[in-house]
C-alpha cells in the first residue's frame, strides 16, 4: 500500500503484474492466476484484494467487475486495462503491457530518487549544522563577556546548557515536521490534497512537462490497446482518459467525447484539447486516414514516454540545482551572520 494513497504501491505492482502476465501467458485459467498471485504475495493488501477478486470470479462476476470492486486499492490504469483486455479477448496482451508499464514507471521513479538524494541530504545537513552554528555563537559571545569564563567553568556550563536547548529545539522541529507530514498523508488519503497537488504538478514548470507527457503517454497507450480490443471510440476515449489519473488532463481529454458522438473525426474532436501536442494531432490524423489508428497511437505513446523521461531528467536537475542554491544561500547567510555577530560583539567589548 502506498504511503499517500490506499492503492497498492508501484514497487509491489511490478512483480505482481509480471507474475500475472507470465502465469496467464503459460495457459493457466484467469481464476487460478488471480488466486495464485494473491496467495504468493507477501503484501497483506494484495492478499486481501486478490482473495476477494477470486471469490467474486467464482461467484460469476467478470474480471473487469471484480477489479472494479477493488478500485480503492487498484490503480485506474490497472482496472481499465484488465476490463478492456477481457472484453476484447486480448487479456494476455494487456497483462504484458501492464507489467512493462509499471517496470518503466518504477525505473523512472528510482532515477528521480537517485538524482535528488544528494541535494536533499545537503539541505538537511545545512539545517542541522546551520542552526547549531548560529546558536553556539551566542554561547561563545556570552562566555567571552562573562569574567567567570576565564576559569573555564562557566563556559563549559554554558555549552552544556546550549546542547540541551539545541536538542530540545530540534526535537520540537521534528515533531512539528512529523505532524505536518501525517496531516499531508491523511489529507491525501481522503482525496483532499489531490486537487492541489494535481493543479501544481499539471501547470507549474518543471513538473508540468513531466506530468503532461507521462499522462499523455498513458492515455495513448491505453487508447491503442482499447482500440485493438474492438472497444467503441467513445468508450476508448473515456476509459483511456481515466487512466491518466489526473483530474485536469482527464477533463480536457473528455472534451472530445461529445464531438465524436456528433460525428466529428478524431482530429476535429481533439482540437479543443490543449494538452495534445501538434505532433500527436498530426499522427492521429494520419492514423485515421490510413486506418492504422492503433499503430499511430502506440507510436505517440512511445514518443511521449521518451519525452517524459527527458522531462524527468530536466526536472530533477532543475530541482537539484534549486536545492543546492538554497543550501548555498543558507550557508552564506550562516557565515555572514556568524562573523557579523562575532566581530560586532568583539567591537562592543572593546568599545569601538
Amino acid at each position: 500500500m502506498g504511503l499517500f494513497s490506499p492503492q497498492i504501491a508501484t514497487r509491489t505492482l511490478v512483480p505482481l503484474c509480471r507474475q500475472l502476465s507470465t502465469a496467464y501467458g503459460a495457459g493457466l485459467p484467469i481464476l487460478q492466476t488471480v488466486e495464485n498471485a494473491g496467495s504468493q504475495s507477501r503484501d497483506r493488501t494484495v492478499q486481501r484484494v486478490f482473495r476477494t477478486m477470486g471469490a467474486e470470479l467464482r461467484g460469476g462476476q467478470t474480471l473487469g467487475e471484480a477489479a472494479k470492486s477493488q478500485a480503492k486499492y487498484l490503480p485506474p490504469f490497472f482496472v481499465h486495462l484488465l476490463a478492456s483486455g477481457e472484453r476484447g479477448g486480448k487479456l494476455d496482451v494487456m497483462l504484458t503491457d501492464l507489467a512493462e508499464y509499471y517496470e518503466e514507471k518504477l525505473a523512472m521513479r528510482r532515477k528521480v530518487q537517485q538524482m535528488l538524494a544528494l541535494p536533499v541530504f545537503e539541505l538537511i545537513a545545512a539545517w542541522f549544522l546551520g542552526t547549531f552554528a548560529l546558536g553556539i555563537l551566542d554561547v561563545v559571545q556570552g562566555s567571552m563577556s562573562d569574567s567567570a569564563t576565564r576559569s573555564g567553568t562557566s563556559g563549559i556550563a554554558n555549552v552544556t546548557e546550549y546542547f540541551d536547548t539545541y536538542l530540545q529545539f530540534q526535537a520540537r522541529a521534528m515533531i512539528a515536521a512529523a505532524v505536518l507530514f501525517a496531516a499531508a498523508i491523511a489529507l491525501s488519503r481522503l482525496g483532499v490534497l489531490d486537487r492541489v497537488t494535481g493543479l501544481a504538478t499539471t501547470y507549474l514548470w518543471p513538473l508540468s512537462r513531466v506530468t503532461q507527457r507521462f499522462a499523455m503517454a498513458q492515455f495513448f497507450r491505453s487508447f491503442a490497446l482499447l482500440v485493438s480490443s474492438g472497444t467503441g471510440i467513445v468508450s476508448c476515449i473515456e476509459s483511456a482518459a481515466a487512466t491518466t489519473a489526473n483530474l485536469y488532463i482527464e477533463r480536457d481529454l473528455l472534451k472530445a467525447v461529445p464531438l465524436v458522438k456528433r460525428g466529428k473525426t478524431l482530429t476535429e474532436a481533439f482540437a479543443p484539447c490543449r494538452f495534445l501536442t501538434p505532433l500527436s494531432r498530426q499522427m492521429i490524423e494520419v492514423g485515421e486516414q490510413s486506418g492504422n489508428l492503433e499503430g499511430q497511437a502506440k507510436k505517440i505513446s512511445e514518443y511521449h514516454l521518451a519525452e517524459a523521461s527527458q522531462a524527468v531528467a530536466m526536472a530533477t536537475k532543475v530541482m537539484g540545482t534549486l536545492i543546492v542554491l538554497g543550501v548555498g544561500c543558507t550557508v552564506g547567510f550562516i557565515i555572514i551572520t556568524f562573523y557579523t555577530r562575532l566581530y560586532g560583539g568583539l567591537m562592543d567589548e572593546l568599545g569601538i
